[in-house]
């Protein structure tokens, strides 16, 4: 249960400490007083968006804590996903800076807002002064029947099929493309492997084939060079080459070595020379004999040259983008013409899965049709007892497609006077209606969802008499099993309380505040006549109000 609540600088509450009790805790004040103040700040502490207008003037940041104990096992659960150790109590504090900026905490450590609202969803649910609204939308019925018949598990198993159903129809899907451009795709990439493939290319082909070429193209020009160049270190037929005046001015110095010993290493040089300018001449020789032109070897290489500079203007600029091409216009093409297998396989695991969705589509709605039987009996008995006397409510359930939810939408439908067929409640229920009916809800919902604190904002609006003295007993009743915190205009609501807290308006130091303090019974008796007499609170209101008071003490109010 949530035992108490700090609140600092939040708009004009500068700052309050509220201790709660753990049955009916009710907060009563004048309009305006901060009662919604109260119920945002309590929304904060859960995680809840809050805007950074909510700081109170002139402050830096806005602060609020909430004490819990008796925590659930499954908030403990919760709390051991995100690393914290469990403990006696449950602290969640939020700092809200007038920056927009802010920090969360549980037991002191630092999480993040969405952890926050985690947590508190299995801790409080509140019932603000707008949420009957959502009992006017039918799309929210369904959720509504479905807490209370407990699917969870059964709709999770569902909805893990029915998610696999479609993972495979999207598939199936992409896969089926119009005949006409898979047509116009598999034309095209054929038109690029029938191009390309003939073709045998290999990377770096390119360049060996010019280089070849350029070799063969320039053979003429390149042998009669060579040749030159042997006659010049060889001679012709009447001698004079360099290998040969090489030779005769090494006979020339022949055999003087000893007059002159410097000459002998002049010789040897000369000597060395001649004989690498002989073995030069003879591998230009044989150089210029591999260049006899091979007519037919010129062609080829021409053609290929000719074949690799198209094929790299249509689809390069490079050889190896060609290449690339080729092999993932391959690829792609074996895919379409696979795609056939593959949609015939996917269609066949997409109708077992459809065959599974559907049985266990048919099971939840059977849960569902149970559960739509015993949800009318009890709502209708809560709605009795809040002075509906002749209420009927109706689940009418469409079987349609398969959604996320199942195949059923489900609509409730109401006759609040005898006679009368029951039709959808946004049509005939009033303001008064709704709130009685989604307390109703709440307290068959009450066993169900294992909430521990249920707070409802103004759940009397609308009602009066004895039909919010009905609310009011009906609130002592579910806060007998819960926690509950209610905010109430009304005597009737007020009286019944287990504790009662005073919201009050304060005006100081041309500042506004607000004060929140519990009340004793000489306190409540006052707040009581002030809620039964306005500002004209006489004797008779006063003792008014002290018989109310003593006889919900006494257990009076039963109905």
């Amino acid at each position: 249960m949530l035992r108490e609540l700090h609140i600092e600088n939040l708009a004009v509450i500068e700052n309050a400490t509220i201790t709660l009790g753990p049955n009916l805790n009710v907060f009563t004040g004048e309009t305006g007083a901060g009662k919604s103040i109260l119920i945002g700040g309590i929304n904060a502490v859960l995680g809840r968006r809050v805007s950074r207008d909510i700081v109170r003037a002139g402050a830096e940041k806005a602060y609020v804590s909430a004490v819990f104990d008796g925590v659930p096992d499954d908030v403990n659960q919760k709390l051991a996903e995100i690393g914290i150790e469990p403990e006696d109590e449950l602290i969640i504090s939020r700092e809200i800076s007038a920056d927009g900026k802010g920090t969360a905490r549980i037991n002191s450590r630092a999480v993040s807002v969405s952890s926050l609202r985690d947590i508190g969803d299995f801790l409080v649910n509140i019932h603000g002064q707008h949420d009957s609204q959502i009992l006017l939308d039918p799309l929210k019925h369904l959720d509504i029947l479905d807490s209370f018949g407990q699917t969870d598990e059964v709709l999770s198993d569902y909805r893990e099929s029915f998610k696999e159903l479609q993972s495979v129809a999207r598939q199936i899907s992409a896969l089926r493309q119009s005949e006409r451009e898979k047509e116009r795709r598999t034309a095209y990439l054929k038109s690029i492997v029938d191009d390309i493939g003939p073709l045998n290319l290999e990377q770096g082909e390119d360049d060996e084939v010019e280089r070849k070429f350029n070799l063969i193209d320039n053979a003429v020009e390149l042998s009669a060079a060579i040749k030159s160049a042997v006659s010049l270190l060889s001679g012709g037929d009447e001698g004079g080459g360099a290998g040969e005046l090489i030779s005769d001015a090494s006979a020339e110095i022949s055999g003087n070595e000893e007059l002159m010993p410097q000459l002998k290493p002049l010789y040897e040089r000369l000597s060395s020379a001649g004989i690498e300018i002989a073995d030069i001449s003879d591998e230009l020789s044989r150089l210029a004999e591999s260049l006899d032109i091979d007519a037919s070897e010129y062609g080829r290489l021409s053609e290929r040259r000719d074949e690799l500079a198209r094929i790299k203007r249509r689809y390069g600029p490079e050889l190896s983008d060609v290449i690339k091409l080729y092999e993932d216009s391959a690829e792609e093409l074996e895919k379409l013409s696979g795609s056939e297998l593959e949609l015939e396989n996917l269609s066949k695991k997409k109708d077992a899965l459809l065959a599974t969705v559907t049985k266990k589509a048919e099971s939840l709605s059977k849960l569902r049709a149970e559960a739509s039987k015993k949800f009318k009996s009890e709502v209708e008995g809560e709605l009795r007892f809040l002075n509906m006397p002749d209420v009927r409510i109706e689940v009418s359930n469409t079987k349609g497609k398969l959604t996320h939810n199942g195949m059923d939408s489900v609509e409730f439908l109401i006759s609040a006077n005898r006679g009368e067929e029951p039709k959808p409640l946004a049509k005939i229920a009033s303001g008064g209606e709704l709130s009685r009916i989604m307390l109703a809800l709440k307290s068959v919902l009450a066993d169900r969802d294992g909430i521990p604190t249920l707070i409802f904002d103004e759940i009397d609006s609308g009602v009066s008499g004895r039909a919010a003295q009905k609310i009011g007993v009906k609130l002592r009743e579910i806060s007998r099993k819960r926690q509950v915190i209610c905010v109430t205009h009304l005597a009737q609501l007020a009286i019944v309380g287990d504790d009662h807290i005073l919201i009050e308006k304060q005006t100081g130091d041309e500042r506004t505040v607000t004060e929140i303090k519990p009340l004793d019974f000489e306190g409540r008796k006052l707040e009581i006549a002030r809620i039964l007499g306005g500002d004209n609170i006489t004797e008779t209101v006063l003792k008014d109000a002290e018989e109310q008071l003593l006889s919900a003490q006494r257990g009076e109010q039963s109905l």
